[in-house]
């Protein structure tokens, strides 16, 4: 498998020189950042694009003066999940002081899927800032039962696109990860408004969606926030950076080579999802020793399907650009 389209889309860097240091720093090791592809020209008119990633599948983008969030999960309490057992009637929390200034004052949420882990401080988050939340159908009904008004929650099924102004979003259809036993925890959906939800079971899966985001004059974005996909529904989208879930099973056949090819083979890969998110947001990143296992499997997946992408491994709330 070859990836001579590469020549379209380049990694510009970080915006902060110590990230770029880290990156460049440690191409020798697993996670190194391979040769850099050939630029191709593009219109770099409109606002400088930066982006933080907020742990898990979390981002947060700041284009010019708006802010973007995606799955937005700081509160990071504890389940038993990486430290078992793990209990399934957890209380669901709101840790205000965690959250602080991290998610700066959005005017766009952009739900993933419903777990605890993408959704849990998503109310909250748009209730102090007033920020329009878009996720699926139960995004919508969890969101009314939260108290949120119907004028900041917007439904989406895949295949729409937005126009923002400085930034488009395109929605897409995708599908969660599985588990050894290829299903999920929590699954199922919400057809109409639950009681507000009290425990990490009480938000299911939802379904669950990818977005495509990309700023007036780029680069353009695709987001993740679980480790499966509908190839199809790939078509098209043709990004310059992935932020890509690492899976913590085999249960998707061929999942990166297919994946990174259903994108055409996009310049810039940047890893989530495989950090311990029941921890603080301190750098480096904490990851438990089978997750450790997993990361090294993707990005020796990644080197050897496509070897001239970027691999950047992120820190937490560091910000970087791309182009």
């Amino acid at each position: 498998m070859t990836d001579s389209r590469l020549g379209r889309r380049r990694f510009l860097g970080t915006a902060a020189s110590a990230a770029v240091a880290t990156v460049a720093t440690t191409a020798a090791t697993p996670s190194a950042v391979s040769a850099a592809p050939a630029t191709r020209p593009r219109e770099t008119s409109g606002p400088a694009a930066t982006f933080r990633w907020l742990g898990t599948s979390g981002w947060r983008i700041d284009i010019g003066a708006r802010t973007v969030l995606v799955d937005p999960y700081l509160s990071r309490f504890d389940t038993g999940l990486f430290n078992p057992p793990f209990n399934p009637a957890t209380p669901l929390t709101v840790d205000v002081s965690r959250i602080a200034d991290h998610p700066g004052t959005p005017q766009t949420i952009l739900v993933t899927h419903t777990h605890w882990d993408h959704y849990n401080d998503v109310p909250h988050i748009a209730a102090q800032s007033g920020a329009r939340v878009f996720g699926t159908l139960t995004a919508y009904h969890l969101g009314l039962a939260y108290g949120l008004p119907t004028a900041q929650l917007s439904p989406v099924k895949g295949g729409e696109v937005l126009d923002f102004g400085d930034y488009t979003v395109e929605v897409v259809s995708s599908l969660h990860s599985r588990n050894g036993s290829y299903s999920m925890a929590f699954p199922g959906v919400r057809p109409t408004v639950p009681a507000k939800p009290a425990t990490i079971a009480d938000l299911p899966e939802g379904d669950t969606l990818a977005f495509q985001v990309t700023p007036r004059g780029g680069p353009s974005v695709f987001f993740m926030g679980a480790s499966d996909f509908a190839e199809r529904n790939l078509a098209g989208l043709a990004p310059d950076v992935a932020m890509i879930a690492v899976p913590n099973t085999d249960s998707t056949h061929e999942y990166v080579p297919r994946l990174l090819a259903a994108l055409d083979w996009p310049a810039t890969v940047v890893p989530v999802h495989w950090d311990n998110f029941e921890t603080e947001l301190t750098n480096p990143p904490p990851v438990t020793g089978n997750d450790q296992q997993r990361l090294d499997a993707f990005l020796a997946d990644v080197r050897r399907v496509a070897p001239r992408t970027r691999i950047l491994l992120p820190e937490y709330l560091t910000p970087y650009t791309f182009a």
